[in-house]
C-alpha cells in the first residue's frame, strides 16, 4: 500500500468523525432547545394558538392562550387589533361545545 493511500484513508476517517461529531452536537442542541415540529423543548410553553378563523380573504381571527387566559385578535393587512382580552380558558371551553336545540312539538 502506498503512503498516499494511507493518508487518504486517514483523511476519510477523520472527516467521518468530524461530521459525526457535528451531527451529535446538533442533536444535543435540538434536544435541549427544541425544534418546532420535530422535537419538543424541555420548558413548558406559556403561549399557544388555540384556534384560527378566516373572516375574509385578507382578515383572520386568532384565539391565543397565555397563562390560562385567552385573547381574541383580528389580523389583517393594516395590522393586528385586540377584539377581546382576558377571556378565562374554562368559559371558552364551555362556549366551544355545540349547542343542541330542543325538538319542536306539534301543536
Amino acid at each position: 500500500m502506498r503512503a498516499m493511500d494511507v493518508l487518504d484513508l486517514g483523511r476519510y476517517f477523520a472527516s467521518l468523525l468530524l461530521v459525526g461529531g457535528l451531527l451529535g452536537v446538533a442533536w444535543l442542541a435540538a434536544k435541549r432547545y427544541g425544534v418546532p415540529g420535530v422535537l419538543p423543548g424541555t420548558t413548558q410553553k406559556r403561549m399557544s394558538v388555540v384556534e384560527t378563523l378566516m373572516i375574509g380573504p385578507r382578515h383572520k381571527l386568532f384565539l391565543l392562550r397565555r397563562d390560562g387566559v385567552e385573547h381574541l385578535l383580528l389580523v389583517g393587512p393594516n395590522g393586528a387589533s385586540v377584539v377581546e382580552n382576558g377571556i378565562p380558558a374554562q368559559v371558552a371551553a364551555e362556549v366551544s361545545q355545540p349547542m343542541t336545540l330542543a325538538p319542536e312539538t306539534a301543536a
